[in-house]
């Protein structure tokens, strides 16, 4: 029940977010006089709807996503009533019509930033100081935190009753202890740990020294197997290699809050990694395609792959059914930012190519000024057409490609 109602909760946040992305063209539009005839939240046959001046306001029947109908936004428009030309859109001075386009994204980015600004005061954000790296991880302390099993295999899943009880828990060790020594062998960081035992066998009995709560003690276990790669080369082949049974515990806390004040930078700090993760996903998106086809056919989803509405939903409500709120704002946060920026990309019909097509234009009026020749005008959108609907079609074809994979074989960030 708490997973079915993550997902409306995460899907009532979206259907929210693309409104208010409407609102932020409704609104700077009315602000500078553009005439704003239609503002609905879904698609299909309209349930409800008033109208207050000029704007009809409502409801429609499909609740994905809304729109706003500004006339005239292109100058092929054929819907301009008579007394109405010079309230059209494509009229308005370029600085105007770029702020009306670039509101929705606005929109977008503000509800990420006010979201991570109140997770800095509250649940905190990720200590850009914990390990993210193999090799930043091996330079902690060897603090272990133990598993409850070994999984025979190179892969993260849940215990099972075949496998292989944790030798470090039948030692009778505990989270938090500091491992100092195996088998005589000092260990100063969690990577002479790793490399320690990699020099033993499954089925050693290993000698294991630590500090508990500042006291030194020992201690004996028979180390059992697991698969692993190589220590310098992660996507090697996995071998049959000693498994003591731990992970590592940091050193730093995964998460810091902030003060009111200080938030703001951490904020800051926060959007300039996600906007640099952004753009790397978007760069990555066509190499992603056959991943997507991969999980879709059955074979293993990759984590990396993209997710559409439906996955971030279903992500949504794996965080709730897990009490882990941090996770769902971050999706959250996240979704919004990639529909800002998707929005502001050069590319017909979404609002960045209106918006690169009105700088286009005046460019290009600027520059036929300069060299004496008459203005050629506005750009014709009819011309374009072809390649809208060429970029609707592979944009089409993607989502749901993206959709059918996460119905088919959804990410998961919890055990089920």
């Amino acid at each position: 029940m708490s997973y079915l109602l993550g997902v409306v909760l995460f899907a009532l946040a979206i259907l929210i977010s693309v409104s208010l992305h409407e609102a932020g063209h409704l609104l700077t539009a009315k602000a500078f006089g553009m005439k704003v005839t239609k503002y609905f939240v879904g698609f299909g046959p309209t349930i409800w709807s008033f109208r207050r001046g000029e704007t009809e306001y409502g409801l429609k029947g499909i609740p994905l996503g809304g729109f706003c109908k500004i006339v005239g936004m292109t100058p092929q428009d054929d819907d301009v009533e008579p007394g109405d030309e010079s309230r059209v859109m494509w009229r308005y001075p370029v600085w105007k019509r770029t702020i009306v386009m670039a509101a929705g994204s606005i929109t977008h980015f503000a509800l990420a930033l006010v979201t991570i600004w109140i997770l800095a005061v509250s649940a905190g954000l990720p200590n850009p100081d914990f390990p993210t790296t193999d090799a930043q991880a091996r330079q902690e302390p060897a603090v272990i935190q133990l598993s409850q099993c070994v999984v025979p295999e190179n892969a993260v899943r849940a215990c099972t009753p075949a496998d292989a009880a944790s030798p470090a828990a039948q030692g009778q060790l505990q989270n938090g202890d500091r491992i100092t020594s195996v088998n005589g062998t000092t260990i100063n960081s969690y990577g002479d740990l790793l490399t320690t035992l990699r020099g033993l066998k499954p089925g050693d009995t290993a000698q294991i020294a630590y500090v508990r709560d500042g006291q030194p003690g020992t201690t004996s276990t028979v180390l059992a197997q697991t698969q692993r790669p190589p220590l310098d080369d992660p996507k090697g082949a996995a071998a049959p290699v000693a498994a003591l049974g731990v992970g590592l515990v940091p050193s730093t806390p995964t998460r810091v809050t902030y003060g009111p004040i200080g938030a703001f930078g951490a904020t800051a700090d926060f959007t300039g990694q996600l906007a640099v993760g952004t753009a790397q996903a978007l760069q990555r998106l066509p190499q992603k395609v056959p991943a997507l086809w991969t999980a879709l056919t059955g074979g293993e989803r990759d984590i990396d792959t993209p997710i559409s509405v439906v996955g971030a939903s279903r992500l949504g409500g794996e965080a709730v059914e897990n009490n882990a709120w941090l996770v769902f704002f971050m999706l959250f946060v996240s979704l919004n930012f990639f529909i800002g920026v998707f929005n502001l990309l050069p590319l017909l019909p979404v609002d960045g190519g209106h918006i690169a097509i009105a700088w286009f234009e005046r460019a290009r009026s600027w520059v036929y000024a300069r060299i004496g020749r008459a203005d050629p005008g506005r750009v014709d959108y009819l011309k374009l057409m072809p390649f809208t609907y060429a970029v609707i079609l592979i944009g089409g074809a993607f989502t749901l490609l993206t959709i059918a994979a996460d119905v088919v074989n959804p990410i998961t960030l919890f055990s089920r």
